[in-house]
């Protein structure tokens, strides 16, 4: 009996292709791909970072090209299956002012964070929330430091806890409950310990009043700002942060 001819493979027909639609963003960054196109890095309430192509958007008279704009929440819908999806429809939701000045240059370090430290298209539906409120907040602050750093220390905090980094602040590494009046030190792979001398640099109450997400005075921030340094340092490595380094130059970060 002679062999049946092998079947040939089914076309995908546009059902089987996983799409997205309508989901809430912002645009982290984006990159020039080929001649007429721009490739995305996604921050999305359902489905974290994602890479996306629009493509033909660089083209005169694309109807996307106006609508991708950073720092502002976009609903997008795109397809595909592979590691980089196909962008299909953009819609600017408004309701933010543009970033400029300093609150910009912390709208690119609060970017930065979340692409090298975010892994891809894990969902992060509270961060997501807490980034928003973070880039309303830049847009009413001002270019005053004392204005900016809390917004910028309050969101460090939330990334740590999402990420499930986050130090315990309102006790020692052994339980102890902090004593008011003292002043502790911070290991990033303990947590707060006892110290004298240089290494005790924080104050019982601004330690608590961060665990609380407290941000409200000169003192707290001054202590907040070395400490979430030391915190990111085990995640982020030996990558520099551009921003923050860019910042750090300026005397405001």
């Amino acid at each position: 009996m002679a062999e049946k001819p092998p079947r040939k493979p089914r076309r995908k027909a546009a059902g089987d292709v996983p799409r997205v639609d309508a989901q809430p963003a912002f645009i982290l960054h984006q990159y020039a791909y080929r001649e007429t196109s721009r490739l995305l890095d996604v921050f999305s309430r359902d489905h974290g970072r994602t890479m996306i192509v629009a493509r033909g958007v660089q083209r005169p008279g694309s109807q996307l090209r106006g609508s991708l704009l950073a720092f502002q929440p976009l609903l997008l819908a795109w397809f595909g299956a592979g590691e980089v999806k196909t962008l299909h429809a953009a819609e600017w939701q408004g309701g933010l002012p543009q970033l400029t000045g300093l609150p910009l240059l912390c709208g690119f370090y609060l970017n930065e964070l979340l692409m090298k430290l975010l892994p891809r298209e894990d969902a992060y539906p509270a961060l997501f929330g807490a980034y928003f409120d973070a880039i309303r907040q830049l847009g009413r602050a001002g270019s005053e430091r004392t204005a900016v750093e809390p917004v910028l220390r309050g969101f460090e905090l939330t990334l740590l806890r999402a990420l499930g980094y986050a130090p315990t602040l309102d006790r020692l590494a052994d339980g102890t409950p902090l004593q008011p009046g003292r002043r502790y030190g911070f290991d990033p792979g303990l947590g707060i310990v006892p110290a004298g001398g240089d290494q005790a640099r924080y104050d019982a109450e601004a330690l608590l009043a961060i665990a609380a997400g407290r941000f409200d005075d000169e003192r707290m921030l001054a202590q907040a700002k070395p400490l979430m340094r030391l915190a990111f340092a085990p995640l982020l490595a030996d990558t520099p942060l551009h921003t923050r380094q860019l910042l750090i130059d300026l005397q405001t970060l």
